[in-house]
Protein backbone atom coordinates (compact mmCIF):
# COMPACT_ATOMS: atom_id res chain seq x y z
CA UNK A 1 0.00 0.00 0.00
CA UNK A 2 1.59 3.69 -0.98
CA UNK A 3 0.21 6.79 -0.02
CA UNK A 4 0.26 9.63 -2.69
CA UNK A 5 -1.22 13.24 -3.14
CA UNK A 6 -1.94 15.68 -5.93
CA UNK A 7 -3.99 19.11 -5.42
CA UNK A 8 -6.46 21.06 -8.07
CA UNK A 9 -7.58 18.82 -10.18
CA UNK A 10 -9.56 21.49 -11.38
CA UNK A 11 -12.19 18.52 -13.11
CA UNK A 12 -14.46 19.98 -15.32
CA UNK A 13 -16.66 16.99 -16.49
CA UNK A 14 -19.50 18.50 -15.10
CA UNK A 15 -19.55 22.03 -15.85
CA UNK A 16 -18.38 21.55 -19.42
CA UNK A 17 -17.18 25.49 -20.07
CA UNK A 18 -14.92 25.58 -17.52
CA UNK A 19 -12.14 23.43 -18.75
CA UNK A 20 -8.70 24.26 -17.73
CA UNK A 21 -7.10 23.60 -21.18
CA UNK A 22 -7.54 27.21 -22.07
CA UNK A 23 -4.44 27.88 -20.11
CA UNK A 24 -0.26 27.15 -20.82
CA UNK A 25 0.65 23.97 -19.08
CA UNK A 26 -3.10 22.17 -18.35
CA UNK A 27 -3.06 20.92 -22.28
CA UNK A 28 -5.52 17.21 -22.04
CA UNK A 29 -4.77 17.45 -18.14
CA UNK A 30 -8.19 15.26 -17.53
CA UNK A 31 -6.71 12.34 -19.99
CA UNK A 32 -2.82 12.86 -18.60
CA UNK A 33 -3.79 12.68 -15.04
CA UNK A 34 -6.13 9.62 -15.68
CA UNK A 35 -2.94 8.33 -17.52
CA UNK A 36 -0.66 8.91 -14.59
CA UNK A 37 -3.01 7.67 -11.90
CA UNK A 38 -3.41 4.87 -13.27
CA UNK A 39 0.13 3.82 -14.20
CA UNK A 40 1.07 4.41 -10.52
CA UNK A 41 -1.70 3.69 -8.16
CA UNK A 42 -3.01 0.70 -7.11
CA UNK A 43 -6.69 -0.07 -5.61
CA UNK A 44 -5.04 -0.61 -2.17
CA UNK A 45 -3.23 2.64 -2.63
CA UNK A 46 -4.48 6.09 -1.00
CA UNK A 47 -4.57 9.59 -2.66
CA UNK A 48 -4.97 13.05 -0.88
CA UNK A 49 -6.91 15.10 -3.23
CA UNK A 50 -5.83 18.54 -1.67
CA UNK A 51 -8.68 20.68 -3.05
CA UNK A 52 -10.45 22.48 -6.20
CA UNK A 53 -11.69 19.30 -7.22
CA UNK A 54 -14.90 20.03 -9.31
CA UNK A 55 -16.02 23.55 -10.83
CA UNK A 56 -19.35 22.15 -9.88
CA UNK A 57 -21.36 25.10 -7.92
CA UNK A 58 -23.62 22.23 -6.26
CA UNK A 59 -22.98 19.05 -5.24
CA UNK A 60 -25.42 17.33 -7.29
CA UNK A 61 -24.19 19.02 -10.38
CA UNK A 62 -21.12 17.86 -9.78
CA UNK A 63 -21.67 13.89 -10.26
CA UNK A 64 -19.68 13.33 -13.39
CA UNK A 65 -16.51 14.30 -12.08
CA UNK A 66 -16.92 12.07 -8.56
CA UNK A 67 -17.96 9.63 -10.70
CA UNK A 68 -14.89 9.70 -12.69
CA UNK A 69 -12.67 9.91 -9.51
CA UNK A 70 -14.37 7.06 -8.08
CA UNK A 71 -13.68 5.21 -11.36
CA UNK A 72 -9.98 5.09 -10.90
CA UNK A 73 -7.90 3.35 -8.24
CA UNK A 74 -7.29 3.44 -4.79
CA UNK A 75 -8.75 5.04 -1.57
CA UNK A 76 -9.19 8.95 -2.08
CA UNK A 77 -9.28 11.31 0.78
CA UNK A 78 -10.69 14.78 -0.26
CA UNK A 79 -9.97 18.02 1.18
CA UNK A 80 -11.72 21.48 0.69
CA UNK A 81 -10.19 24.29 -1.87
CA UNK A 82 -11.39 27.86 -2.41
CA UNK A 83 -13.18 26.76 -5.81
CA UNK A 84 -15.34 24.04 -4.28
CA UNK A 85 -18.11 25.98 -3.85
CA UNK A 86 -20.13 22.63 -4.68
CA UNK A 87 -18.62 21.65 -0.37
CA UNK A 88 -21.03 21.09 2.01
CA UNK A 89 -21.43 19.60 5.04
CA UNK A 90 -19.45 16.54 6.15
CA UNK A 91 -22.86 14.40 6.35
CA UNK A 92 -24.80 15.42 3.15
CA UNK A 93 -21.09 14.71 1.15
CA UNK A 94 -20.51 11.12 2.89
CA UNK A 95 -24.66 10.31 2.49
CA UNK A 96 -24.68 11.55 -1.15
CA UNK A 97 -21.52 9.64 -2.31
CA UNK A 98 -23.89 6.76 -0.69
CA UNK A 99 -26.25 7.24 -2.52
CA UNK A 100 -24.27 7.65 -5.83
CA UNK A 101 -22.96 4.00 -4.94
CA UNK A 102 -19.00 5.43 -4.46
CA UNK A 103 -17.30 3.47 -2.15
CA UNK A 104 -13.92 5.22 -2.40
CA UNK A 105 -14.35 8.78 -1.72
CA UNK A 106 -13.06 10.06 1.81
CA UNK A 107 -14.09 13.74 3.30
CA UNK A 108 -11.33 15.30 5.32
CA UNK A 109 -12.80 17.52 7.53
CA UNK A 110 -12.18 17.85 11.48
CA UNK A 111 -10.94 14.57 11.34
CA UNK A 112 -8.00 12.52 10.20
CA UNK A 113 -7.38 9.06 8.45
CA UNK A 114 -5.39 6.28 9.52
CA UNK A 115 -2.24 5.63 7.21
CA UNK A 116 -0.27 2.73 8.85
CA UNK A 117 1.48 4.46 12.18
CA UNK A 118 0.49 8.04 10.23
CA UNK A 119 -2.94 10.14 10.26
CA UNK A 120 -3.52 12.18 7.08
CA UNK A 121 -4.61 15.26 8.56
CA UNK A 122 -5.44 19.11 7.27
CA UNK A 123 -7.81 21.58 6.27
CA UNK A 124 -8.25 24.18 3.28
CA UNK A 125 -6.26 27.06 5.23
CA UNK A 126 -6.74 30.49 3.83
CA UNK A 127 -5.45 32.98 2.02
CA UNK A 128 -2.71 35.38 4.08
CA UNK A 129 -0.36 37.01 1.07
CA UNK A 130 1.34 39.93 0.33
CA UNK A 131 -1.56 41.99 -1.26
CA UNK A 132 -4.04 40.32 -0.41
CA UNK A 133 -6.31 41.06 2.98
CA UNK A 134 -6.72 38.14 5.16
CA UNK A 135 -10.17 37.75 6.77
CA UNK A 136 -9.42 37.17 10.64
CA UNK A 137 -12.76 34.60 11.04
CA UNK A 138 -12.10 32.79 8.26
CA UNK A 139 -8.19 32.07 9.82
CA UNK A 140 -9.43 31.20 13.17
CA UNK A 141 -11.74 28.54 11.82
CA UNK A 142 -9.27 27.20 9.62
CA UNK A 143 -6.76 27.08 12.89
CA UNK A 144 -9.23 25.39 14.52
CA UNK A 145 -10.44 22.81 12.03
CA UNK A 146 -6.65 21.70 11.78
CA UNK A 147 -6.46 21.78 15.60
CA UNK A 148 -9.38 19.71 15.66
CA UNK A 149 -7.43 17.00 12.92
CA UNK A 150 -4.18 17.12 14.76
CA UNK A 151 -5.90 16.35 18.24
CA UNK A 152 -7.70 13.14 16.45
CA UNK A 153 -3.95 12.13 15.23
CA UNK A 154 -3.17 12.37 19.10
CA UNK A 155 -5.88 10.70 20.29
CA UNK A 156 -4.69 7.40 18.01
CA UNK A 157 -0.88 8.29 19.03
CA UNK A 158 -0.22 8.67 15.35
CA UNK A 159 2.17 10.82 13.84
CA UNK A 160 0.51 13.10 11.97
CA UNK A 161 1.32 14.41 8.15
CA UNK A 162 -0.88 17.62 7.07
CA UNK A 163 -2.21 18.14 3.82
CA UNK A 164 -3.81 21.98 2.63
CA UNK A 165 -5.17 23.74 -0.25
CA UNK A 166 -3.52 26.98 0.73
CA UNK A 167 0.50 27.12 1.33
CA UNK A 168 1.00 28.41 5.14
CA UNK A 169 4.33 30.14 4.33
CA UNK A 170 4.57 32.01 0.74
CA UNK A 171 7.77 33.32 -0.47
CA UNK A 172 8.66 35.53 2.44
CA UNK A 173 5.05 35.49 3.79
CA UNK A 174 3.89 33.25 7.19
CA UNK A 175 0.48 32.46 7.82
CA UNK A 176 0.64 32.49 11.54
CA UNK A 177 -2.74 31.54 12.87
CA UNK A 178 -2.14 28.25 10.55
CA UNK A 179 1.70 27.96 11.58
CA UNK A 180 1.49 28.33 14.92
CA UNK A 181 -1.14 24.92 15.09
CA UNK A 182 1.62 22.80 12.98
CA UNK A 183 4.46 24.12 15.55
CA UNK A 184 2.42 23.09 18.57
CA UNK A 185 1.82 19.49 17.25
CA UNK A 186 5.13 19.21 15.88
CA UNK A 187 4.04 18.28 12.31
CA UNK A 188 7.05 17.73 10.13
CA UNK A 189 5.62 17.39 6.81
CA UNK A 190 3.04 19.44 5.22
CA UNK A 191 1.72 19.46 1.35
CA UNK A 192 -0.16 22.67 -0.31
CA UNK A 193 -1.67 23.05 -3.69
CA UNK A 194 -3.17 26.14 -5.09
CA UNK A 195 -0.33 27.84 -6.91
CA UNK A 196 -0.50 28.04 -10.36
CA UNK A 197 1.76 29.54 -13.22
CA UNK A 198 3.67 32.31 -12.03
CA UNK A 199 2.96 32.33 -8.77
CA UNK A 200 4.66 28.99 -8.15
CA UNK A 201 8.23 30.29 -8.15
CA UNK A 202 7.59 31.75 -5.09
CA UNK A 203 6.55 28.04 -3.41
CA UNK A 204 8.51 26.97 -0.71
CA UNK A 205 9.27 23.65 -1.52
CA UNK A 206 11.71 22.16 1.03
CA UNK A 207 12.64 22.47 5.13
CA UNK A 208 11.93 25.84 6.73
CA UNK A 209 11.33 25.80 10.81
CA UNK A 210 11.79 21.93 10.83
CA UNK A 211 8.37 21.49 8.64
CA UNK A 212 9.38 19.68 5.03
CA UNK A 213 6.74 22.16 2.44
CA UNK A 214 5.90 20.45 -0.96
CA UNK A 215 3.42 22.05 -3.50
CA UNK A 216 1.38 19.50 -5.07
CA UNK A 217 -0.54 21.62 -7.23
CA UNK A 218 -1.76 19.35 -10.55
CA UNK A 219 0.27 21.24 -13.03
CA UNK A 220 3.34 21.75 -10.61
CA UNK A 221 3.46 17.91 -10.45
CA UNK A 222 2.60 17.62 -14.68
CA UNK A 223 -0.13 16.07 -13.11
CA UNK A 224 1.49 12.75 -12.09
CA UNK A 225 0.55 12.23 -8.11
CA UNK A 226 3.26 12.38 -5.88
CA UNK A 227 3.82 9.14 -3.81
CA UNK A 228 4.60 9.97 -0.79
CA UNK A 229 5.06 6.89 1.12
Amino acid sequence: MALFAIGDPHLALSVKNKSMDIFGGWENYIELLEKNWKNLIAPDDTVVLAGDISWAMKLDEAFEDFAWIESLPGKKIILKGNHDYWWTSKTKMENTFSKWGFETLNILHNNCYTYENYAVCGTRGWVNMPGEPADAKVLAREAGRLTASLEEAVKQKLQPMVFMHYPPVYGNNCNYDILDVLYKYNVKQCFYGHLHGPSIKYAINGERDNINYRLISGDYLQFMPLKIL
